[in-house]
């Protein structure tokens, strides 16, 4: 399929023999992406997305596992669970707010000592828990320990910007995957274990595995030097008269600042799709035990779905991820955006129906096809204002998950007492459609350099 204005021209995926774990490489507009990577770190850029993603998986049980270690930090300490529930919201705002700052940090100055301060406040936010006494403590150090997840996000995710100009969507899925399916491995050990006589050894060990993992990260992890694929030879030979077709598309057209960015009407409507999916995705992950319950389904149908729901979630980031790397990112994004709210919408007719089956089944497909905003986002917007700066660029997008995290928490809750959960539930629905079709308005920004190209590849 055609390109369709998305970006740069992507790879056909057909292997190279680049000796690397789980994936081969191709070559994109007359680069071997794959052998000028070899050459730079001595070893495969593979390497590098294994060590992202380990580090994502590590950092994980902030988000997913709170809901096993609430109840016995509210016994031991003789707190209100809705006191609790600020310890949550303290995570999301911090984890989101601190990756701008991180951002701009790594595009200047490499991710090394970023992510080893990161592994401190992670891992050391988890073994503080351990010995917390009061409330208070639980906000500072789930908040510092917040910090070192948004770091470890922006890193990780960036790092499959940088070193992937040609697999973005599928090494980005890779990482978000690790993020959100990383907690599998910790959740068991937790709820076995997670008693009030218990709880503080699991929360010390935790956070001692999260502080190595992310140790060994911020050891692997590095930056391609601004040159590492040759481009300013290529630059020459085209004002000599003998440049490559595919230059502009091997540049990802030209870098953009954040000032730059943000002056385009492009940034604004990704921020308005981040916001709607943002906040259709989180009312289904916040909300699927209770919508379940209100239909009378039986309790087995409400664990299925909130056990499986994240399975489908890790999942379809590397294969929808991939699938935007093959063909037009932003027409895999429509369609997935779209197909996700319809799912919602048929959600409801399904627990109208009292079909457990297909309730759990359509949490799934739903959930399949909207969870990828965290791949299709950061790689089209690489793919329209470059890599060089992607870190801190993608860090001010994702500032949007705090508006769809208060659109699933206190406007959710204010819709439900109003209107009920039907109606709460088919706005997601909508939110998810309208971003879909909102997607297919995208194209390259102008004097981005993209432009042509995104012209005649649509025809």
């Amino acid at each position: 399929m055609a390109d369709d204005g998305d970006g740069p021209t992507r790879g056909s995926g057909e292997g190279e023999g680049e000796g690397s774990p789980g994936s081969s490489d191709s070559e994109d507009g007359g680069v071997d992406y794959a052998g000028r990577a070899a050459e730079v770190l001595g070893f495969s850029r593979w390497w590098q997305i294994v060590a992202a993603a380990g580090m994502m998986a590590a950092v994980s049980p902030y988000q997913y596992v709170w809901s096993s270690i609430e109840q016995p930090l509210a016994e031991s300490l003789d707190i209100a669970l809705p006191a609790l529930g600020a310890v949550f919201s303290f995570y999301v705002v911090f984890q989101s707010l601190s990756q701008f700052p991180a951002g701009k940090w790594r595009d200047s100055r490499g991710p090394g000592a970023l992510t080893f301060l990161a592994a401190l406040l992670a891992g050391g936010g988890y073994v503080g828990l351990a010995y917390a006494t009061a409330l208070w403590q639980l906000y500072l150090l789930y908040s510092l320990g917040a910090i070192g997840v948004g770091i470890v996000y922006t890193v990780a995710v960036n790092t499959a910007v940088k070193w992937f100009p040609d697999r973005t969507g599928l090494t980005t899925g890779i990482g978000t995957m690790a993020f959100a399916g990383g907690s599998a491995l910790v959740v068991p050990y937790v709820r076995a274990n997670a008693t009030v006589a218990a709880y503080s050894d699991v929360l010390r060990n935790v956070g001692l595995a999260i502080l190595v993992v992310t140790l060994v990260g911020a050891y692997l992890l590095r930056d391609p030097p601004d040159d590492w694929l040759g481009l300013e030879d290529r630059e020459e030979e085209g004002a000599n008269g003998g440049g490559d077709d595919d230059l502009a598309a091997s540049l990802r057209g030209r870098a953009y600042t954040t000032r730059e960015m943000l002056s385009t009407w492009q940034f604004w409507l990704l921020y308005a799709m981040f916001i709607a999916t943002a906040g259709a995705d989180l009312v289904v992950i916040a909300n699927v035990v209770r919508f379940a319950e209100q239909f009378g389904l039986a309790a087995v149908v409400a664990t299925a779905s909130a056990t499986l729901l994240p399975v489908a979630a890790g999942v379809s980031r590397m294969v929808l991820g991939e699938a935007s790397d093959r063909f037009a990112r932003k027409r895999v994004m429509a369609v997935s955006f779209v197909l996700a709210g319809a799912f919602r919408l048929a959600l409801i007719g399904a627990g109208s129906s009292g079909s457990g089956i297909a309730f759990v089944g359509l949490v799934m497909a739903a959930m399949f096809f909207s969870s990828p905003l965290y791949v299709y986002f950061p790689a089209l917007l690489a793919d329209y204002y470059g890599a060089a700066n992607s870190s801190g660029n993608y860090a001010v997008l994702y500032t949007a998950k705090v508006g769809g995290g208060v659109f699933a928490g206190t406007v959710t809750g204010y819709l439900v007492a109003t209107a009920g959960w039907v109606p709460t539930f088919a706005l997601g629905g909508g939110l998810a459609i309208a971003a879909g079709l909102a997607a297919l308005l995208l194209r390259p920004p102008s004097g981005s350099g993209l432009e042509t190209e995104g012209a005649t590849a649509a025809e």
